[in-house]
């Protein structure tokens, strides 16, 4: 064993390290976390300093004893693990359960995984920083305690399996309350006024200065406008700049790797992760918007030597964030020379998008003339805007460009008379606030200083995967738009229809997050509200930073917190499931309720502590909670339906189930599809049930007295006995095998290889 161990947290990390450390040391991966509270139970030890039960997990005893193998031959042990709070509880954790002693272990950081940057980290060693280990386990003690006492409250009041987190709840929030902001908005329109005027060089376009209300009042204008003179009154010429963006962060990388590449968040940091583990990029986990002198001198000479020296300029920008200290950079490549890297296109892409930003952030902002032109209407008093800009000097753009194009105005005069050519009134709608995507739902819980760079692609995962949120498509829906024209002395009218409220990729809640944000809000509010969940990450912060004791910031939160859980005990099943009382059912007098119930929203007929059992049915589509009828529900309790009898007199029954309507006849069920199960009729439920039996018949080629049977499966006929599948030759007809032919296949096809199964490996 060589005299220096390194401990890394990565494998890939560790192999890169590898190449630039002599054969004195051997680089080792932990895999990363080693240690962590076990998945049962709560571990934590509140009446005494919220002290943690850590153990070993047990899909990494087999590396850590590895690693008290290596440690035991080494003369010095060197724990590399990344430079933030993680990193460093990785490192501590490390040398709690390997025993490490103090006197030969050394504890190195390093921001960019490249021969210098390691050399120097060797050469300039440190001990532990316990503040910084103290924050993460605070924030890990924290989210347990949330997690291990909210999660059953919510198991008995909302829904089985269901689960909270401190910024998990809070990101739900946001997305629930935008979604009702949308469904609540009510668009009003205006009509903007838009005229093309000729010149001798070409067209002129325009936009009046001023919105005018309603059709009537348009319709005035343009009347009013019919013989009016237009003049160039005044031209208006200035110079403007635009300037580069700061380097990346990691949240400013999730949303323009979103809006440029289309990658999801979880996405750009594996991405990001791998260009990092293979030396590439600096550390993708920071709030760090700053650069080292180091990379701002290689970036100049970079930009001097391909561009030239107009283009360049040095800038260094503020980092905003509190806790950025921790990293010391923004991302940026390692190397400014390489302008490409990355195993395969999506690291390349990725790697190319950092590289751009951070020499953009280095060179000269780019120049443009503006020019704006006001013309005036002889018979009122607004007047029509030309706006045009050109670019003098293109700057950072020359590698960094905004996607816009000039826009050039002919030459005009002031004084000059215009002659118009066509103006348009067009009704416009307001908008909406704008779902969140990924990308800026990141960014909003940046602005609110809720969670930090490590967190916001777990926290974006696990919303979706514990059913809270979907990503998806909304198709929208039509409406009227108004279009009134002006050409010549002759108005116009035209109504067409526009297309609103489609959206893609933007994130959806599902009625669980709603009916689990509302309970939140109403018994745990502190734990869902903004300014409460940031003022935990700045106490997470005077931790790291020493000016805070982990145990006072634990107690403060559980002495308020844990009364919240006591009192939800006294909270009634049917105030949690939100149910609304629509009346009575007219028949049987039972009350019909609309409310949340195990699979989702639902309708409910009679009491569930009454003898006589509920009836239940689903929500009819296009309805919620708040806005189902009573008539609606009604019509969805005359379910199942019986639409009549089969040709041979077997009753065939309408319903709607979880995966959608149907109809059953005996134990066979048949998918209605876009059919109403309320209105279909005898004769399209006989017709789509005999083409069932059709399809099933045509399953089963031939079936023999042995059990073995010649099936027509979804990739082609094969033969089967129950136990082994074998497919067919290529030019035998299945019809034509008999039964020895089909079994002397069956005999020699080969073994389905069976692999042991694995247990799934825990994560620490």
């Amino acid at each position: 064993m060589s005299k220096n161990l390194v401990i890394v947290e990565s494998p890939a990390k560790a192999k890169t390290i590898e190449k630039f450390l002599g054969k004195d040391y051997t680089v080792k991966s932990s895999f990363g976390h080693i240690r962590d509270l076990p998945k049962k139970g709560l571990n934590i030890d509140i009446k005494h300093n919220f002290a943690p039960t850590y153990q070993v997990s047990a899909d990494k005893k087999k590396v850590v004893s590895e690693l008290k193998k290596a440690a035991t031959s080494a003369d010095i042990i060197w724990l590399a693990s990344d430079e933030d709070r993680e990193g460093e509880a990785i490192a501590w954790h490390l040398t709690e359960a390997l025993k490490l002693n103090p006197k030969k272990t050394k504890r190195i950081v390093f921001h960019e995984i490249t021969k210098t940057a390691i050399e120097h980290a060797v050469e300039n060693p440190r001990t532990l920083d316990v503040n910084l280990v103290d924050a993460q386990q605070a924030r890990r003690i924290l989210d347990r305690l949330v997690g291990y006492e909210l999660s059953p409250v919510l198991w008995k009041k909302v829904r089985p399996g269901l689960s909270a987190g401190r910024v998990q709840s809070v990101a739900v929030r946001l997305i629930v309350e935008r979604e009702r902001e949308i469904k609540s908005f009510e668009a009003s329109s205006t009509y903007k006024v838009t005229a093309t005027f000729y010149t001798k060089d070409g067209d002129l376009p325009t936009e009046l200065n001023a919105k005018i209300p309603n059709a009537k009042d348009a319709h005035s204008f343009l009347e009013a406008v019919k013989d009016a003179a237009y003049t160039v009154h005044g031209i208006d010429k200035k110079p403007g700049t635009r300037n580069p963006g700061a380097p990346f962060t990691t949240s400013s990388l999730q949303q323009e790797a979103a809006r440029r590449l289309g990658f999801s968040v979880k996405q750009t940091m594996t991405l990001a992760q791998r260009l990092y583990e293979s030396g590439h990029i600096t550390y993708m986990r920071t709030d760090s918007t700053t650069l080292s002198g180091f990379a701002i001198k290689a970036a100049e000479e970079h930009i001097v030597k391909n561009y030239g020296k107009d283009y360049h300029a040095v800038r260094q920008f503020q980092t905003k964030s509190r806790g950025a200290q921790e990293a010391h950079e923004a991302i940026r490549p390692t190397h400014f020379d390489k302008l490409s890297a990355g195993s395969d296109t999506q690291q390349k892409k990725l790697y190319e998008l950092i590289w751009q930003r951070a020499i953009a952030s280095q060179m000269a902002a780019a120049t443009v003339d503006k020019t704006e032109v006001n013309i005036t209407i002889s018979t009122r008093k607004e007047r029509f805007i030309a706006k045009g800009e050109v670019l003098k000097f293109d700057g950072f753009l020359k590698v960094y460009g905004g996607g816009k194009t000039d826009t050039i105005l002919p030459p005009l005069t002031e004084g000059e008379t215009l002659k118009l050519k066509e103006m348009l009134a067009t009704e416009t709608f307001a908008k909406p606030p704008a779902r969140y995507s990924e990308a800026s739902l990141v960014k909003q819980l940046e602005e609110l200083g809720i969670g930090r760079p490590s967190t916001y692609a777990p926290t974006i995962s696990t919303i979706q995967t514990r059913g809270y949120v979907e990503k998806g498509d909304l198709e929208g829906a039509q409406r009227n738009s108004v279009q009134i024209k002006l050409i010549g002395d002759t108005i116009t009218e035209e109504t067409t229809q526009e297309t609103h409220g489609a959206d893609r990729n933007k994130l959806l809640p599902t009625p669980m997050a709603d009916v689990t944000t509302d309970f939140l809000v109403k018994h745990f509010p502190s734990i869902v509200d903004y300014d409460f969940t940031a003022k935990a990450e700045e106490e997470f912060d005077d931790i790291a930073e020493g000016k805070l004791k982990w145990t006072q910031a634990l107690d403060a939160f559980y002495k308020h917190f844990h009364p919240m859980v006591e009192k939800s005990e006294d909270v009634s099943r049917e105030d949690s499931m939100q149910a609304r009382h629509l009346g009575k059912d007219p028949k049987s007098g039972k009350p019909i309720v609309a409310r949340y119930g195990r699979f989702g929203p639902m309708i409910q007929r009679g009491e569930t502590e009454s003898e006589d059992k509920p009836d239940f049915a689903p929500l009819p589509e296009g309805t919620t909670l708040e806005t189902v009828t009573l008539e609606q529900a009604l019509e969805m309790l005359q379910l199942p339906r019986t639409v009549g009898t089969t040709e041979q007199g077997e009753e065939i029954k309408a319903n709607i189930g979880r995966f959608g309507p149907y109809i059953q006849v005996g134990k066979l069920y048949v998918s209605i599809k876009s059919l109403d199960p309320r209105t279909i009729t005898e004769k399209e439920a006989r017709k789509l049930y005999a083409e069932k039996l059709k399809k099933e018949a045509e399953k089963y080629i031939a079936t023999f007295d042995s059990g073995v049977q010649i099936i027509n499966g979804p990739y082609g006929p094969y033969i089967t006995d129950g136990k082994k599948n074998a497919k067919i030759p290529k030019g035998v007809e299945p019809k034509s095998l008999t039964e020895a032919e089909a079994k002397k296949i069956l005999a020699e096809a080969p073994e389905k290889k069976r692999f042991p199964r694995r247990k799934a490996s825990r994560k620490a």
